[in-house]
This record gives structure tokens, sequence and C-alpha cells, in this order.
């Protein structure tokens, strides 16, 4: 491997990190900290797959918010493409959120 090649590590740590920035418009929490992160794979040819809940079926950003994650993946150096799937299975609880999170939103 070149000296200057992403490892599929490192690709997947920015990836979690462009996560972080991306929330639902309802929530001020971003949706790595809510759990609605269910996966997130890089294949060795850097095609980035993300799987993906939202707080419920009927949630308003369904449409918009997978775009969305995807597009911001994508203008990351070295992806090849992106694919956000979205799933009810398991279907998300507010137990799946961090934390901070937690505190954030007064669960505490």
């Amino acid at each position: 491997m070149e000296e200057n090649t992403p490892t599929i590590g490192s690709l997947e740590s920015r990836v979690n990190d462009v996560l972080k920035t991306c929330y639902d418009p309802e929530i001020p929490v971003n949706i790595v900290e809510l759990g609605l992160i269910y996966e997130v794979k890089v294949s060795d040819g850097n095609d980035v797959h993300v799987l993906m809940t939202l707080t419920s079926p009927a949630c308003p950003v369904a449409e918009s918010l997978p775009p969305e994650i995807e597009s911001k993946i994508k203008q990351l150096p070295d992806v090849n493409s992106a694919k956000v799937e979205v799933t009810f299975d398991p279907p998300w609880d507010k137990e799946m959120m961090s934390e901070e999170a937690k505190l954030e939103l007064g669960f505490y």
C-alpha cells in the first residue's frame, strides 16, 4: 500500500466524523449521538454503506436526511460512492441514545 493511500479504518473514521455533522432539524443532537446509525461499512474500493434508522417511520426528514448524508459522505476525499439505507429493524428507542444525548435532551 502506498504511503498516501488511506486505510479503510481511517476513511471509516472520517465518515463517522461527517455523520456527527448531520442533525434531525427537530432535535439538537447529531444522528450518531441519537443512536440512529446502526452500521458503517467501507469496502476495499472505498464504497461507503451506512445502515441507519429514523426516530419514527413518520419522521418528517425521512425523504431529505438520507440523501443529505450521502451527499456529505461523497464529498470526502477518497470516497468512491455512498449509499444510505434506512431500516426500522430494530425500531429506534430512546435507550439507543448516548449518555450525552440523553443529558442534552433532558432524559436525566
